[in-house]
């Protein structure tokens, strides 16, 4: 006997259904060839040779094998000492950041706050509109955190985006109730925060922690624009610099000793060129070993956070 879903009991699938379904995925690959193959390149690039890679001779495989690049790139003190600044920033702002975002977020979810929609609608409103670039510099050298490493940590701390992610959450996961009941018990806000509230909230401590880790460890303007000393520099700027100046990173590394003086410059700059691909490849590193743990907390904080509360 036929069944709606077929002779057998499964489900007839159109034609037409097919043919969309085809087309979606074809876009869909050829979307991700686009991201992929960079990031690929990038990998082949930093271990092949560098004539052939500054010539267009890779495309699909690496060609003469070589790791003169990464060699390089350990023997550089300015990479090592911007590894360190930047490991330095993103631990201490992601900790400041991940507390001020909990804290602030906690505050907003509370449902007897005064005047809770006109605050978040003020904090909404710095998020399409801010005092702009030289009215900042300005302040900043006003209070004397030109110059000053403590300026890569306090600015853009407080994220609004992520507190309304936080508020959301903790409105709609964490149950009012629970807040009664420690009342009921003698809690009072600080002891309910620590004791109930954040042992309830890993996946959205964790989607915090690489929300901010992550920013900061891409993070170059603020730097380029409000520190001076090269030891202060974080690896992202230390990254640019290799990017953008050839030149000046070959001088650079001649008078450390890293490319020989008087040697092949046009040899030296094509290695300085891998280098790019090589330093790329060393910075997206921590990252990269740090998502696969926070992932399946980052899909559930961000679902869950996107509940209208």
């Amino acid at each position: 006997m036929k069944t709606p879903f077929g002779r057998r009991g499964s489900m007839q699938v159109d034609r037409g259904d097919l043919a969309f379904n085809g087309i979606v995925f074809l876009i869909l690959f050829i979307l991700f060839l686009c991201i992929a193959y960079p990031l690929y390149f990038i990998v082949i690039a930093s271990i092949s040779d560098p004539l052939l890679v500054s010539t267009g001779g890779i495309i699909l495989f690496p060609r003469k094998v070589t790791l003169d690049a990464y060699r390089k790139v350990v023997e550089y003190r300015e990479i090592w000492i911007g590894y360190r600044n930047t490991l330095f920033y993103t631990a201490a702002f992601t900790a400041l950041s991940v507390f001020m975002v909990m804290t602030a977020g906690y505050g907003l979810s509370r449902r007897n706050v005064p005047f809770q929609k006109y605050i978040i609608a003020y904090m909404t409103f710095t998020m399409f509109f801010s005092g702009g670039l030289i009215p900042t510099y300005l302040l900043m050298r006003n209070i004397h955190l030109e110059g000053n490493p403590i300026i890569i940590i306090l600015m853009g701390c407080v994220s609004v985006y992520n507190i309304i992610i936080a508020r959301t959450f903790l409105h709609s996961y964490v149950p009012e109730e629970l807040f009664e009941a420690a009342l009921i018990d003698g809690s009072d806000h600080l002891r309910y925060f620590l004791r109930i509230v954040l042992p309830l909230s890993p996946a959205l401590i964790a989607v915090m922690v690489l929300f901010s880790a992550v920013a900061q460890w891409n993070q170059w303007f603020t730097a380029l624009i409000y520190l001076r000393k090269q030891s202060q520099m974080p690896l992202q700027l230390v990254l640019r610099n290799i990017i953008v100046n050839s030149q000046e990173m070959l001088r650079q590394m001649e008078g450390v000793g890293v490319v020989q003086d008087g040697g092949d410059k046009g040899q030296a700059l094509l290695l300085v060129n891998s280098m790019k691909y090589a330093v790329i490849i060393v910075s997206a590193l921590p990252v990269m070993c740090l998502y696969p743990f926070l992932q399946k907390y980052f899909i559930k904080g961000v679902m869950i956070g996107s509940i209208k509360g």
